[in-house]
């Protein structure tokens, strides 16, 4: 029984390592930057797993958005009010690649996420 599951671990670990070593930017600062004006879309996390869309801390509006380019699938988890910017956002960068756009299981409100309250001063 232990075997397997140290072979499960080294498995899960190996996965690991592969896709950190595979992981290159697709997204450049610019495109980050010029995606919020123009679809109205902010790229939260890129070339994450199913995993990561499970969080709570996400907002309420934010995305799951599963692409293939070269016969790579990845993941990014994408922050809008709108489907269709995402649709437009994907198919001007990389053309019909899209395969599902699902909702992340975030809690939190749009308007509070990210928010950090003032710091107060202290009286003397």
């Amino acid at each position: 029984m232990e075997n397997i599951s140290k072979t499960n671990t080294m498995a899960a670990e190996q996965e690991k390592t592969s896709t950190k070593e595979n992981k290159s930017e697709v997204w450049s600062n610019q495109e980050r930057e010029s995606s919020r004006s123009r679809y109205g879309c902010e790229i939260l996390h890129e070339q994450c797993t199913q995993k990561d869309a499970k969080n709570n801390q996400l907002p309420l509006d934010s995305h799951l958005v599963t692409y293939e380019i070269d016969g790579n699938i990845f993941h990014d988890i994408i922050k809008t009010s709108r489907k269709v910017g995402i649709f437009d956002m994907y198919y001007d960068k990389f053309g019909n690649c899209l395969k599902s756009i699902e909702w992340t299981d975030g809690k939190v409100s749009p308007r509070l996420w990210g928010y950090k309250p003032p710091q107060t001063k202290k009286r003397k």
